[in-house]
């Protein structure tokens, strides 16, 4: 069992002891003091929080205990039931809420579930705010409201159509190239939400052919649900059969986009915003922001377009900030997450849909065909499991004092830059894991470059 705070939220293994796992009372806990902490900020906003959940099994049952508890604490409560996590945070704004809670466990696995906490800017908790409500929920400082003051619950079903109307409205969404193009699209939607608002986007778009694998949204999930591609063989067999032009996976919560080749490969999680990048700077020059695990192809497309790109550290609360400091037109992350501004700060998988989809019709390539034309690098994503007993900071130092010849940046974990090459470490914010990212000119130099750094940590 596990249970994991940190400013990406609170996340857990259902069931358990309280504190071991996420259970009823660490769900009550935890939402209680985001409660008394929105409570604070309210600015003059009404006393009303927005739930959205993704469709995992606990998410009916997480639910209820969040609800419930935001009521005691004075909230009303906007339920928008099954919910994208992109879709919760523009409702966050669109009912000028005092906030926003997320039931998702995003990529995780399905005995998962988690709270993510959003601010009345429909956006992540910073980590000062993230800290605090971790504070107040170890140190149970919050009071419940007295029973003339219990909130009451109202139920939005309309906000998933809502958000696909604002992204078909978005000025570089061209839905009558998508229509006259005449695609016919595979979606892989982990038998979450993404299987009922995916294919309903695209036909909106004006796709007809939607092929659906994995659409049901019963939280039974047909594979890992992390959308890399070891867990995605049944949509490349699909569309290797030649039936159809272009394949996205989603994940659980729909912030992460994959997309999968006409021929069945993986266009790779890291080139979604590389290709979406590429189309929206090619109409609305500016900079562009990923984390430090992100592909160097961002930063050569982006000076391709003669625009600048900075790099932050992970996280989509750390893009977000430095995509308003620089005032970047396109940002996100390299697992797949586009983050575009002109609708939200938040990363949105069905925006990096229709914007994908625009760039494909008015290019009249296949999806391999763009592929080629972006800068070629390989990205290779290794872990080393954690104990209690790892002392991170040490094995980092090491590190540093191994390659010290070498560009180092530690403002989130040490990334290190060779010439042609970088690797990446950090401690998970999700689970209990070191992640090593690293990027090559071809797939095997970036898996030897994490090979070596993982024998000079286990020599640490």
């Amino acid at each position: 069992m596990a249970l994991i705070k940190s400013i990406s939220g609170i996340r857990g293994t259902i069931g358990g002891r309280p504190g071991d796992g996420l259970t009823g009372l660490d769900i009550a806990k935890f939402t209680a003091a985001y409660a008394s902490l929105m409570a604070e900020r309210l600015d003059g906003r009404a006393r009303r929080i927005v739930v959205g959940r993704d469709a995992r099994i606990s998410g009916e049952m997480v639910a209820s205990v969040v609800n419930g508890t935001l009521m005691s604490m004075g909230f009303d409560v906007i339920d928008l039931g099954l919910a994208t996590t992109p879709t919760t945070e523009i409702a966050v704004t669109e009912h000028k809420a005092a906030g926003g809670i997320i039931i998702t466990a995003s990529h995780n696995p399905g005995q998962w579930n988690a709270l993510k906490l959003l601010g009345s800017n429909g956006e992540f908790l910073n980590d000062a705010d993230g800290h605090e409500v971790i504070r107040r929920a170890e140190a149970a400082d919050f009071s419940y409201a007295p029973f003339e003051a219990i909130g009451r619950r109202y139920v939005n079903e309309t906000m998933s159509l809502r958000h696909i109307e604002m992204v078909k409205e978005l000025p570089l969404v061209d839905c009558e190239a998508i229509r006259r193009a005449g695609f016919t699209v595979a979606v892989d939607a982990v038998n979450s939400v993404g299987g009922i608002v995916i294919p309903q986007l695209l036909r909106e778009l004006g796709v007809k052919n939607v092929i659906e694998l994995n659409c049901e949204a019963n939280g039974k999930f047909a594979h890992n649900p992390e959308p890399i591609p070891a867990n995605l063989t049944g949509i490349s067999e699909l569309m290797r059969s030649g039936k159809a032009d272009v394949g996205f996976v989603v994940d659980p919560d729909v912030d992460r986009l994959a997309i999968v080749m006409e021929n069945g490969e993986m266009f790779v999680e890291e080139y979604t915003l590389v290709a979406v990048a590429d189309y929206v700077l090619s109409h609305t020059p500016g900079s562009t922001v990923s984390n430090l695990s992100s592909s160097r192809a961002l930063r050569d497309v982006s000076r391709t377009h003669g625009c600048e790109y900075t790099a932050s550290a992970v996280g989509e609360v750390n893009v977000v900030t430095e995509m308003k400091r620089t005032g970047a037109v396109i940002g996100g992350e390299g697992n797949g997450g586009v983050i575009y501004p002109e609708l939200h700060y938040g990363r949105d998988a069905l925006v990096g849909v229709a914007l994908f989809l625009s760039l494909l019709a008015k290019s009249g390539k296949k999806v391999s065909e763009l592929k080629a034309g972006y800068p070629a690098y390989s990205i290779a994503k290794h872990r080393v499991e954690l104990t209690p007993e790892t002392d991170i900071d040490a094995l980092l130092e090491s590190l540093k004092k191994h390659y010290a010849s070498e560009t180092i940046t530690d403002i989130d974990g040490v990334k290190i830059d060779f010439a042609d090459s970088w690797v990446h470490l950090r401690k998970s914010n999700t689970e209990p894991i070191l992640r090593i990212y690293s990027e090559a000119p071809t797939a095997a130099e970036a898996d030897r470059l994490a090979e070596e750094v993982k024998r000079v940590i286990g020599q640490a």
